[in-house]
């Protein structure tokens, strides 16, 4: 596509109308808040059954071709599925499948592409093992190793924010191979039994785990042979970003509507406390920078694949965006709740983990912002 070609807007396709209508009955219907919170102390987050559910929906391939058992869509269509999810707080392996699905449609072998891509579209679960304990939001910035034994890969180090990886079958891991950034692929069954301890992280409907690589051994067919590792670690932190982007807005649009039932429900003075200028100006500001993430989001969504470059700008700005309005509405949603907001009864605290966690992954506004200094002067 041209440069003359490329939208200069937004664009929203029937498919993804379709997609957001149906997700938005699914996710409210499946994850009520209460079965939310149920489902914090269980072992997954998210039961099998409902997996199987969202695998016979289709929704795992819709950025996976045709050939390959796929619908032939792209991320466009599953950020109108990742939006409704986070406005119901439902937390699955879709995002990280889909993701990994993309990696290996950017780089992956032919037969990488139709060993995985048909498994992955029918069901089963990958994780990403991207992240290191030292925080970098630059995927190069590697030390976990793989050396060369024969036609093995012997690896080491550590992964961390690894989430859903005791329901995963398959893991993208990223790795410094002879000093340089490579992606590989591997299989649940090279691990060991202590290969994966759970990590407490804020967000408690996440299941997050630390990856430890000491020890195990890959085929080294298993490697990506993307000729540019580190342009596909790059499209992957920006595919990342637009599904976390989606699922913020989904979040900043579930905690206003809590919030606005308890403005219209809670009594103070024998007026309901959302008369109050106090609260209902805030609740204005919030649903102004709903809109605008939104509007970052879907203009995102549009031009992600453009290949002038102005797919990255859309992403930064729409995690940004998101990551501001989300922490703004869940702030005010604790406050606006009182002294009931500060605790862990109230409905509100999960949003505002929610908006924790996923403003940090893959970098936080000002982080993108800094980026986007040096886009726009370019």
């Amino acid at each position: 596509m041209t440069e003359q070609t490329e939208p200069s807007g937004i664009l929203f396709s029937d498919e993804q109308a379709q997609l957001l209508e149906i997700a938005a009955t699914f996710s409210a219907n499946k994850a009520p808040i209460d079965a939310v919170r149920r489902q914090l102390a269980a072992g997954d987050a998210i039961t099998g059954e409902l997996w199987r559910e969202i695998a016979a929906l289709g929704w795992l391939g819709i950025a996976i071709p045709e050939e390959y058992g796929g619908s032939g869509l792209g991320l466009g269509e599953v950020v109108a599925i990742v939006e409704p999810m986070g406005r119901n707080l439902l937390s699955s392996p879709l995002a990280a499948t889909t993701l990994a699905a993309q990696a290996i449609l950017w780089g992956g072998s032919d037969l990488q592409k139709s060993q995985w891509l048909p498994q992955l579209a029918g069901g089963s679960v990958a994780a990403l093992a991207l992240t290191e304990a030292h925080g970098d939001w630059d995927l190069c910035n590697l030390t976990c190793s793989a050396s060369r034994s024969g036609d093995m890969l012997s690896l080491s180090g550590g992964k961390t924010f690894v989430t859903d990886a005791a329901m995963a079958d398959l893991f993208l891991l990223s790795v410094a191979l002879e000093g340089t950034p490579a992606l590989l692929l591997m299989e649940k069954s090279a691990l060991g039994e202590a290969a994966l301890h759970r990590e407490v992280v804020i967000d408690e409907t996440r299941r997050s785990y630390g990856l430890s690589l000491d020890g195990i051994t890959v085929p080294a067919a298993n490697l990506l042979p993307a000729a540019n590792i580190g342009g596909a670690l790059k499209g992957l932190h920006l595919a990342a970003c637009l599904l976390y982007a989606a699922e913020m807005c989904g979040g900043m649009a579930g905690v206003i509507n809590i919030t606005l039932e308890y403005l219209k429900t809670r009594r103070q003075f024998d007026h309901f406390i959302g008369a109050y200028q106090a609260l209902k100006h805030p609740m204005v500001d919030a649903l102004v920078g709903l809109e605008q993430a939104r509007s970052h989001l879907y203009h995102a969504a549009t031009v992600f694949h453009m290949p002038s470059g102005r797919g990255e700008v859309a992403v930064r700005m729409a995690k940004a965006q998101a990551a501001a309005a989300f922490a703004f509405a869940s702030d005010r949603a604790i406050q606006f709740h009182g002294a009931f907001g500060f605790t862990y009864d109230c409905d509100a605290q999960l949003f505002r983990r929610r908006a924790l966690w996923c403003e940090q992954q893959h970098g936080d506004a000002l982080h993108h912002r800094k980026h986007l200094a040096d886009l726009l002067l370019d």
